[in-house]
């Protein structure tokens, strides 16, 4: 049985799901709807622990909670970049970027495109656009 298929119960600690937590709850993201979670809960699941999780799941077009995952990979690629790598590794990111443009989707694709540009241009960096969801809502490419 894989965890898609067992009924999801909860986090133990919202604030820090484990990966498995975090992967159970994406494809059942009504049990326990983003409103009720912790303020800036996106910030807070966006880091080393639990990115390539949130890559799997970003990758996965079934998943139900897959525009919150790519919202978290935009949000790790800006914090990454934004303070020099020292909040993340840039050899990771360099690797989640290649995976993207190797086996993604057009969104997954944009989502490395975009990566690419802030990186060239740290100046195209917009807290709405990186933060709040607006490159995923608009599936915009960066120019």
């Amino acid at each position: 049985m894989s965890v898609q298929d067992s009924a999801f119960r909860g986090f133990a600690n919202p604030v820090d799901p484990s990966p498995a937590e975090l992967r159970a709850w994406a494809y059942e993201p009504d049990s326990v709807p983003l409103h009720t979670m912790p303020k800036d809960w996106d910030l807070l699941v966006s880091g080393d622990r639990l990115i390539t999780t949130l890559f799997d799941l970003a990758m996965d077009r079934s998943c139900p909670a897959r525009r919150f995952a790519l919202h978290c990979l935009y949000i790790y690629a800006a914090d990454g970049i934004r303070t020099k790598f020292q909040a993340h590794p840039k050899r990771r990111l360099r690797k989640l970027v290649e995976q993207a443009e190797r086996n993604g989707d057009d969104q997954m694709i944009i989502w490395a495109h975009n990566t690419r540009m802030l990186q060239a241009s740290p100046d195209l960096f917009d807290y709405r656009d990186w933060c709040e969801g607006g490159l995923v809502r608009q599936g915009r490419r960066l120019g």
